[in-house]
């Protein structure tokens, strides 16, 4: 042998890769989306009037929910979703990784890590999540998919893949801010006109 294991890993749960990997990836979600959580609705609230001159081909509704986030709705919204975060963790584990739910997690969690650090250049500064994209998001994304890749479970990443995990992450979360979401409450002397 050559030092180097190039085989399947025994996870406990058949051949695949170890808790780390899979459980991990919940973990490295956790760490990231505390930096959204502690700091998405007070940079919003700051940074929106400067971002909505810049940019002024943005859509006047997206700058006005953007603005309006308060921390229970953004918490309540991430915290939905860490179930799917959490479902996609579970089922690589139970799977050794070789899950399609859980590959397609966690690309589209590497992926959304890149558009991060996109942002925070089109901004030109700091933008929630930033921070911990290339400190956590990233490596651990390429540390996991090495992981796989050694144990002969990484499924052959094609351009849809990518499409696919950015899809997933995209959906997942709009869902979860759509469900999350508090009615608007009218004020009643305006609900009559």
């Amino acid at each position: 042998m050559s030092g180097y294991e190039t085989g399947p890993v025994d996870s406990g749960v058949g051949v695949g890769v170890g808790v780390g990997v899979t459980a991990g990836l919940l973990a490295a979600w956790a760490l990231h989306d505390a930096e959204e959580v502690a700091l998405v609705p007070g940079w919003a609230r700051a940074r929106v009037p400067e971002l909505r001159e810049r940019f002024p081909l943005v859509p006047e509704r997206i700058w006005r929910r953007l603005e309006s986030i308060d921390r229970t709705e953004f918490t309540t919204a991430v915290a939905a979703m860490g179930i799917v975060v959490a479902a996609a963790a579970a089922d690589g584990h139970r799977t050794g990784g070789r899950s399609a739910f859980y590959q397609a997690a966690l690309n589209g969690f590497g992926l959304h890590g890149l558009v991060h650090l996109a942002q925070a250049a089109v901004v030109r500064g700091y933008t929630p999540g930033s921070v911990t994209s290339p400190l956590v998001v990233i490596p651990f994304t390429l540390w996991a998919r090495g992981r796989l890749r050694q144990a002969g479970v990484l499924r052959p990443a094609h351009p849809r893949d990518a499409v696919k995990g950015l899809a997933l992450a995209a959906v997942a979360t709009a869902g979860a801010h759509v469900l999350t979401r508090r009615p608007v409450r009218r004020d009643p002397a305006t609900a009559r006109t």
